[in-house]
């Protein structure tokens, strides 16, 4: 796949998907607007601070609440490269997936990144390098065909992929 490189927004225990993206704001489904609003009920500074390429860390459970893909989205469009967690709804979890999120849980990690530390994150090999402290750690990276699905934008896109391939070659997946 590739490699993550960012700034860490460093968040807590049980992250909700209304804290991600509030409510208030689900009459949308333009990731732009989405992303306009992303944490602003817990971080005020977020939306104002985010860069392209910058890394989520979080602790046990975020993403939890509703099954709304709203929530990854959001995270996605704000420029958010990775989200790394001591651990994920499972909702949350299967959502950031299917729309091309990468995320990996690593306890290790997450105790050992604070925010605004600098980490580089290897998806191939599942590393997660915190940069500011020179600190690494081991995450299960995905199998290939899960990285392939990640870096086609998620799973319509994938699919969208594989069937203009199997039309010009008869075979899925080449």
């Amino acid at each position: 796949m590739k490699k993550a490189y960012g700034k860490v927004f460093r968040y807590g225990d049980d992250i909700d998907t209304d804290v991600i993206i509030p409510a208030r704001y689900l009459t949308t489904t333009d990731p732009v607007e989405l992303a306009s609003h992303c944490m602003e009920d817990i971080d005020k500074g977020f939306v104002a601070s985010v860069k392209k390429g910058d890394i989520m860390v979080a602790d046990k459970n975020f993403g939890c609440g509703s099954s709304r893909e709203h929530a990854p989205i959001a995270i996605k469009a704000s420029g958010i490269s990775c989200v790394i967690a001591r651990t994920f709804a499972r909702i949350f979890y299967r959502n950031a997936l299917n729309i091309g999120l990468p995320i990996l849980e690593c306890p290790d990690a997450c105790a050992g990144i604070t925010a605004g530390d600098d980490v580089e994150v290897d998806f191939d090999k599942g590393t997660i390098t915190n940069l500011t402290t020179g600190a690494s750690w081991n995450a299960e990276p995905f199998p290939p065909f899960m990285q392939n699905l990640i870096a086609a934008g998620g799973l319509a896109a994938y699919m969208k992929e594989q069937k203009i391939e199997q039309g010009k070659t008869g075979e899925v997946g080449k």
